[in-house]
């Protein structure tokens, strides 16, 4: 075994020149959106292939659901 302590990984993301608060940068909300993206994606990419709806257009919209997703909760957050 190895005493490597456990480094958590949480990704940031830094959206700038946006005009949504004064300071003209964004990290709260760009930050959740991603991971919003990841959780979606794990739910709605295995449920399409399951179901083998990739050739129909509802199953091309539950693949781009955690595109969208990214962006309402991105947009949602000002800060």
């Amino acid at each position: 075994m190895c005493d490597v302590p456990f480094l958590p990984f949480f990704p940031i993301c830094f959206q700038c020149g946006t005009d949504q608060n004064p300071c003209r940068c964004k990290v709260v909300g760009p930050t959740l959106g991603f991971l919003c993206t990841i959780v979606a994606a794990v739910v709605c990419y295995p449920a399409s292939i399951f179901c083998g709806c990739c050739l129909t257009q509802t199953g091309k919209d539950v693949l781009g659901y955690p595109v969208k997703v990214n962006g309402i909760v991105s947009d949602a957050i000002p800060i």
